[in-house]
């Protein structure tokens, strides 16, 4: 037992990285062994669609719904997929901050051809998140509270200074300790983000999209492409329980051989929801071109794809056609029942169902 650990005190004592205890037992090294196979089969699955678009316009949102829904902030992918695109700020206000976890995920993406993960990406990466321009933590306060019990189970350390010298810390470790096998430095480094608990909200959500750059920035994964959310949601007591136990008895065994079955099975589930994608792609564009062969073309049959909900303006603006010409061809794919078209206020909606089911169901 930590007997420094006191859940109602700023928890300073925090220790700095690496961790005192083994990392590298018998166990680890070959859940090691195991999540990485997966890894590198689904990043070979990737390949299987020509265009990466789709999978940046698809997986994330359901890792967006996900990570949101472990903060209680509900949306369905629905939703999410029919406002993904939607500039007159129609959507209820969970599926907007569902929406900027995607879009954080994807200027993190950016942010990795000039920098690794480190403390100013976070910010960044928070203040998206939550819609606002915030900082690191300067006053004391925050603390967490279980959601079921009310009881106080943890506050972070305090002080801006103490967060930010533990935060370099932290940086040192993910990218100095290159010894340590990098899925090794995900689990630790994500306990330690989330222990120190930077801001004052968003911290999870910040936390478990610097998670999939991570894996990008360690050549692990071409794109963010992995829904790790779904496998902590599934098992999200299991998930606050590991991250506790190492808080007060530094288990560092369980809670990383927790994150490597979450990245061994979400792997998998993932690599199997994009052979799935490429099929259905495939049998799109061939009913495509049997029953409208005039109209049909990759980048049409492409564009319903990164787009589940279509617009014409997307037609027009993926330079397939003028205004007349992209709603001639849209119209012809919905009277064919390839899509659906639905009245959304003054404009149309063309959906592509078949794909939205697809992306929805969790089998």
């Amino acid at each position: 037992m930590n007997q420094s650990f006191d859940p109602a005190r700023p928890y300073n004592e925090l220790p700095d990285l690496p961790p005192a205890a083994e990392t590298e037992t018998k166990a680890i090294l070959r859940g090691c062994i195991a999540a990485r196979a997966a890894l590198a089969e689904l990043r070979a699955s990737g390949t299987l669609i020509p265009n990466q678009s789709m999978l940046i316009n698809s997986i994330p949102l359901l890792e967006a719904r996900a990570s949101s829904e472990i903060e209680n902030i509900v949306t369905t992918a629905d939703r999410l997929f029919r406002h993904a695109n939607d500039t007159t700020d129609r959507a209820d206000p969970a599926t907007k901050e569902a929406l900027r976890y995607r879009t954080a995920l994807h200027r993190g993406f950016e942010m990795l051809n000039h920098r690794p993960v480190a403390t100013a990406m976070a910010v960044e990466v928070c203040r998206i998140i939550k819609g606002v321009e915030l900082d690191i933590r300067k006053v004391p306060g925050t603390a967490l509270i279980n959601d079921a019990t009310k009881k106080l189970i943890y506050t972070p350390p305090a002080g801006e200074d103490v967060i930010r010298t533990k935060l370099a810390n932290w940086e040192r470790y993910i990218h100095g300790a290159e010894e340590i096998d990098p899925l090794i430095r995900l689990a630790v480094m994500h306990y330690q983000f989330e222990a120190i608990h930077p801001f004052v909200d968003g911290n999870g959500r910040t936390g478990r999209v610097l998670n999939l750059l991570f894996l990008v920035d360690k050549n692990l994964l071409d794109i963010p492409v992995l829904y790790l959310s779904r496998y902590i949601i599934r098992n999200k007591a299991l998930y606050y329980r590991h991250l506790l136990a190492v808080t007060t008895g530094q288990d560092w065994e369980t809670w990383i051989l927790f994150i490597l079955e979450a990245v061994r099975t979400t792997a998998e589930w993932t690599k199997e929801k994009i052979r799935a994608i490429r099929r259905l792609l495939d049998e799109t564009a061939s009913a495509i071109r049997g029953k409208l062969p005039k109209i049909h073309s990759r980048e049409l049959v492409e564009l319903i794809f990164v787009n589940p909900y279509c617009r014409v303006s997307d037609v027009v603006r993926a330079g397939i056609g003028q205004r007349q010409t992209a709603a001639a061809y849209l119209n012809a794919l919905a009277e064919e029942a390839i899509l659906e078209k639905v009245k959304a206020g003054r404009e149309n909606l063309y959906i592509n169902p078949p794909l939205l089911a697809l992306l929805s169901e969790d089998a």
